[in-house]
């Protein structure tokens, strides 16, 4: 996976306000990221996934459910999903 490496000036108390150790830093920022732009609906789950650095999709639910966000998930995503798996099992 290639990545984009970016400089972001924060306030010396961040560290401390938010309680995460300067070392933790990095993980902490892409993880909170991950979560807000999903919550926004511009990253899907895969992609927020692969930005907090989980293991897997169902690892970033249970971020994401730890953080009181709701799975972004329509009546359209649904039906979608019932019409894939009876075309699936015939």
């Amino acid at each position: 996976m290639s990545e984009v490496k970016t400089t972001l000036n924060l306030p010396a108390s961040f560290p401390s306000s938010v309680k995460v150790s300067e070392s933790e830093m990095p993980e902490f920022i892409k993880r909170t990221l991950a979560i807000e732009l999903y919550r926004e609906g511009k990253l899907s789950l895969g992609k927020a996934a692969e930005l907090a650095g989980a293991r897997n999709k169902w690892e970033m639910l249970t971020i994401l459910d730890n953080n009181g966000v709701p799975l972004n998930y329509t009546i359209k995503d649904l039906e979608d999903d019932l019409d894939t798996l009876e075309r699936i099992t015939g």
